[in-house]
């Protein structure tokens, strides 16, 4: 089993304070250092006891440090790249979490260049709306799926740690080329928050929006509960994959043009095989889902 004697997190939010406990928990960090934008909220992952400490800076943060993982949003990863590269020790494995890969693996080629062979890029395929370290939970990652997309540089005892420590927290682990990751994302996971959040700024902002909230039901909250979730990390998260979000985005449009055509024209079978075709699809997928995941686990 992988033994880490100091983690370091960088981004000590529901991710990061997450990950950190889940470690705890099955014994495998034996140290863990936070460090962030906020003292406030590093100084509450210590009150909670989610890390053992907080670092002022990278110096500190990384010296006898051996495991690292970048948990904050992707729009600050370059920063934070450059400001911990010439702090870095030979051999230290780090990792991310972050939603998009191309963007990140630009960042660590430009800031990490020297020790690509132990940097290995992730993404846990999980979280919740809410936000902040006071949402952290041991188990978040139990039985949920953790993409890691190798570098061709990285060593394979390095590929095996990132693997082992995810796996340590009870994930499911899965490889894929950055490419396909950034593809695949932005339909089943950019895409629907982007139309979440649209559709509750649409309705929010219109003259009757108290009434149209007074009257939205379970159907409108299971469709927008993604809205809730934390607009920093989702506008990082669109920016970086707006080329791949936007072939979605015109997907979808498409598909939009489609069922107004069937309304416009009054074509009530043709809209109910729509309806039917997607049902069924939808309905295949969740029984699969349900077969694979912790039926205890209901966050996305």
């Amino acid at each position: 089993m992988i033994s880490i004697k100091k983690l370091v997190i960088c981004g000590v939010g529901l991710i990061g304070g997450s990950f950190a406990l889940a470690l705890r928990k099955a014994g495998v960090a034996k140290r863990i250092v936070g460090i962030g934008r906020s003292p406030e909220s590093l100084a509450k992952a210590v009150q909670l006891g989610v890390i053992d400490e907080a670092a002022s800076s990278w110096e500190d943060a990384l010296d006898g440090a051996d495991f690292v993982l970048l948990a904050a949003p992707v729009g600050q990863m370059d920063a934070i790249m450059q400001a911990m590269g010439p702090h870095l020790a030979p051999g230290t494995t780090v990792t991310d979490a972050g939603s998009t890969k191309r963007d990140v693996i630009e960042a660590m080629y430009r800031h990490l260049g020297a020790d690509l062979a132990h940097v290995v890029p992730a993404h846990p395929i999980a979280g919740a709306e809410l936000s902040g370290v006071e949402a952290a939970f041991a188990t978040l990652y139990q039985g949920r799926k953790v993409v890691v997309t190798p570098l061709p540089e990285n060593e394979p005892a390095a590929v095996l740690r990132v693997r082992e420590a995810w796996e340590a927290c009870g994930a499911l682990i899965h490889e894929m080329p950055p490419h396909d990751h950034d593809r695949v994302f932005a339909a089943v996971s950019h895409l629907p928050h982007l139309l979440a959040f649209g559709l509750v700024h649409d309705l929010a902002g219109r003259a009757n929006a108290e009434q149209l909230f007074d009257f939205a039901a379970s159907g409108f909250r299971d469709f927008t509960r993604i809205a809730g979730s934390h607009p920093e990390m989702w506008r990082d998260i669109c920016m970086a994959n707006r080329q791949a979000l936007l072939g979605e985005l015109d997907q979808y449009l498409a598909e939009l043009a489609y069922l107004r055509a069937l309304l416009l024209s009054g074509d009530g079978t043709r809209l109910e095989q729509h309806f039917s075709d997607a049902r069924r699809a939808r309905n295949a997928w969740a029984e699969k889902l349900s077969s694979q995941t912790d039926p205890a686990f209901v966050a996305e």
